[in-house]
């Protein structure tokens, strides 16, 4: 039976610079196997007891996959929807949807620009401190709906 993980973490990339952390802040909840964190680090977090402490190393391929060049394009500077000065490492979102891609500005060569929709962390070996603050058996409703609940459920039904 799946079970619902609250943990705590900092991510590291491979020089050791921190790079997210939720100290401070409320711990991360996921059903295991749902999708909702990476596949390598659900993979690793499974069967650990509440208040255990690890470092847990999650090769790129099951993070945010490989760098892809596929995911790299050329687009002339007129067709983007960002108005003022664009420089590189600039980040957007390619619609009004709020699921539209991120891209993020890799060049700028003349009137084109390059723009990479890899994930940031794409390529990218990570490193995670976690700390398991509470693990509990999934609800069945948890189960069919896909997700982890807090106290009140989640709305749908």
């Amino acid at each position: 039976m799946p079970s619902v993980v609250s943990f705590h973490y900092t991510l590291r990339d491979p020089a050791g610079q921190a790079l997210d952390t939720s100290a401070g802040g409320e711990a991360v909840t996921y059903l295991e196997g749902a999708g909702q964190v990476i596949d390598g680090l659900d993979e690793q977090l499974r069967g650990v007891a509440a208040g255990a402490k690890l470092r847990v190393q999650v090769p790129a391929t099951k993070a945010y996959g490989e760098h892809d060049p596929a995911q790299v394009q050329r687009v002339p500077r007129a067709r983007l929807p960002i108005e003022g000065e664009l420089k590189v490492g600039d980040q957007f979102q390619t619609g009004s949807d709020r699921l539209a891609p991120v891209v993020t500005v890799a060049g700028i060569e003349g009137d084109e620009v390059l723009l990479d929709g890899n994930h940031p962390l794409a390529g990218v070996d990570l490193t995670f401190d976690v700390e398991i603050v509470a693990v509990r058996e999934a609800t069945s409703e948890e189960l069919r709906h896909g997700h982890a609940h807090g106290a009140g459920g989640c709305g749908h039904g």
